[in-house]
């Protein structure tokens, strides 16, 4: 497989993390970009070319964008989640959502298009999330925010297929990252959903394999593809088994 110039948001933890050290073990040349700096000098140091940054900042978006080369792989990953009722969460709360989850993944994705579509050549993997799929009580606003990516990734699909640009989405359930525990403080929902944590080291190699073999979009784990499905049909049973997935305060 020839190298590919890979371009990782939110690469300083998590997947994100795990997904820029296993394309620098693949050979690939990668820009990685995160908010952490300390996590930026290692991750220079095992060969990425690092950019650091706030995707809450368009200013910061816009400089990240000016200093990257041509792009063939663009892996949007950053994501903030903070799971509370709505009518619970901050204003702040709610802007840092829509933000990083939305505004960021569409306004880099449109600038680095129009270099694909030139080029005619490209893929852009959007990490998603189940809750953009089937939400939960106490992350509506999550899930608002990853079901707008989903439905972008949808159509973004059909606007770039002329030009040879595959779109890949990737949904996973809950994993086993700090994440959760920034998004829920008090742990209820990582207790409640232990058992079905997925490790951050398979999805992120779920992820690495897109780039090798383009594919429309990932379910982890797999029986997640036919929960989606079953809440297109009958929502009110999915929502009635998901219920107790966060404890009520």
């Amino acid at each position: 497989m020839n190298n590919k110039t890979v371009f990782i948001t939110g690469a300083t933890s998590g997947i994100g993390r795990i997904i820029t050290e296993l394309c620098i073990k693949k050979g690939h040349i990668v820009y990685a970009t995160g908010r952490n700096e300390s996590s930026l000098v290692i991750l220079s140091k095992m060969g990425a070319n690092v950019l650091q940054g706030d995707l809450s900042n368009i200013q910061d978006i816009n400089r990240i964008y000016g200093e990257l080369p041509s792009i063939d792989i663009a892996i949007i990953n950053a994501g903030v989640g903070f799971f509370e009722n709505a009518s619970d969460l901050s204003d702040e709360d709610v802007d840092n959502m829509i933000d990083i989850n939305v505004k960021a993944p569409i306004y880099l994705t449109k600038r680095l298009a129009n270099q694909m579509i030139q080029r005619e050549t490209g893929h852009i993997i959007f990490i998603g999330s189940q809750a953009g799929k089937v939400p939960t009580k106490k992350a509506s606003v999550y899930a608002a925010s990853k079901h707008a990516i989903t439905g972008f990734a949808n159509g973004l699909r059909m606007e770039l297929s002329p030009y040879n640009i595959h779109v890949t989405a990737v949904y996973p359930g809950p994993i086993d990252t700090p994440f959760l525990l920034k998004a829920d403080s008090t742990n209820n929902y990582r207790e409640s959903m232990k058992r079905f944590l997925l490790k951050p080291e398979n999805v992120a190699k779920e992820v690495v394999k897109t780039i090798e073999k383009p594919v429309r979009e990932v379910n982890l784990p797999r029986f997640m593809s036919v929960t989606s499905k079953l809440y297109a049909v009958a929502p009110r049973l999915i929502e009635k088994l998901g219920s107790g997935f966060f404890n009520k305060k």
